[in-house]
């Protein structure tokens, strides 16, 4: 059953100004600038002034769906512009401790000595994300960035080089694995 129209509206801060043309939203904010294109979604994308309205006309259950998933990437661009995301990741390890080091302007991590493996293993964080080792606690990550996207897809990535293979994993747990994420310092542990 198609609905006639579905609208939802999104308030904007006052330090954020946000930009629509074409179902392209760019917001700006005191931590930069984030871009993202909505082209491929049958959406309208208004900014009446100081709210966005995202609305769909005759729009069956899964057009309607789009317009909630829309308002919440434009609010998660949101908070990154103004407060920015972060994950923790610690090295979980038995026997061989895991020896990382972080390399290319803290935008790589190499991994070394995984379960006494030789290989080298080396990741890129996605753009705009940087990583450190954290001061106050050991064997443990930082990454820092403010698109959500980009900081959880680099985590996955780790977690997905440092993913024991070819053994038995309920006894092999070693790793690397978020262990906390959210806001820049609110963060919230990983259960």
């Amino acid at each position: 059953m198609k609905v006639i129209k579905t609208s939802e509206t999104i308030e904007i801060p006052t330090d954020v100004t946000i930009s629509v043309k074409a179902r392209e939203v760019s917001v700006t904010g005191p931590r930069g600038v984030l871009k993202r294109s909505f082209k491929h979604l049958q959406v309208d994308i208004k900014k009446i002034g100081n709210k966005i309205t995202v609305e769909v006309w005759w729009g069956t259950s899964l057009q309607q769906a789009t317009v909630r998933t829309v308002c919440s990437h434009i609010k998660n661009m949101v908070v990154g512009v103004t407060k920015g995301y972060q994950y923790n990741m610690r090295l979980v390890y038995a026997h061989f401790p895991i020896n990382t080091s972080v390399v290319e302007d803290n935008t790589c991590l190499e991994i070394r000595n995984f379960v006494g493996q030789k290989v080298l293993r080396r990741i890129k964080m996605g753009e705009g994300v940087t990583i450190t080792r954290a001061e106050k606690a050991k064997d443990q990550l930082e990454l820092i960035g403010n698109d959500l996207e980009q900081v959880a897809q680099s985590a996955a990535l780790i977690t997905g080089k440092t993913k024991v293979r070819e053994k038995d994993i309920r006894k092999f747990l070693d790793g690397v694995y978020v262990s906390e994420k959210g806001v820049i310092g609110d963060l919230k542990p990983v259960v």
